[in-house]
């Protein structure tokens, strides 16, 4: 067994939403429980940041991560970006926002990585055109990088 470094999870714990669990609502518990869970926006960062250490395959699967979290999340980009001023972006490092800016441009062209992803995405019908167009655009009005 090899134990594998785990990097910037410090991020996911960044301003984490709180969510309750239980029977009501479909979760086999017998006592409802908090559970605290990355915020959206916390995620996509950690996914970026982590992205050039991936194997090829799992940063296809991050890129589509990222897709479907902003997606997911659309109708709340203004809100997002304020967690994003408010708790994450004070939270990250110099060098870590360096690497974030750094990894935002591989949404400025359909590359390998994201043709991957939108042939993951099946049986979903997204071309490489819509997952590098909605994240970009998601990235600018989340993170303004």
């Amino acid at each position: 067994m090899i134990a594998q470094k785990l990097r910037h999870l410090d991020v996911l714990l960044e301003a984490p939403w709180s969510v309750t669990v239980g029977e009501d609502n479909g979760f086999p518990l017998k006592n409802a429980t908090v559970v605290r869970i990355p915020n959206p926006v916390s995620f996509i960062v950690q996914k970026l940041l982590i992205h050039r250490r991936r194997k090829r395959a799992d940063r296809a699967k991050d890129v589509l991560y990222v897709h479907d979290t902003i997606e997911l999340f659309g109708g709340s980009l203004d809100d997002m970006s304020i967690i994003w001023r408010s708790s994450v972006a004070p939270a990250l490092s110099p060098s870590a926002r360096t690497k974030l800016r750094r990894a935002i441009r591989l949404f400025d062209t359909t590359g390998d990585t994201i043709r991957e992803a939108s042939i993951m995405a099946t049986p979903r019908v997204l071309t490489p055109q819509m997952v590098q167009e909605l994240c970009q655009v998601g990235l600018a009005r989340v993170v303004g990088e």
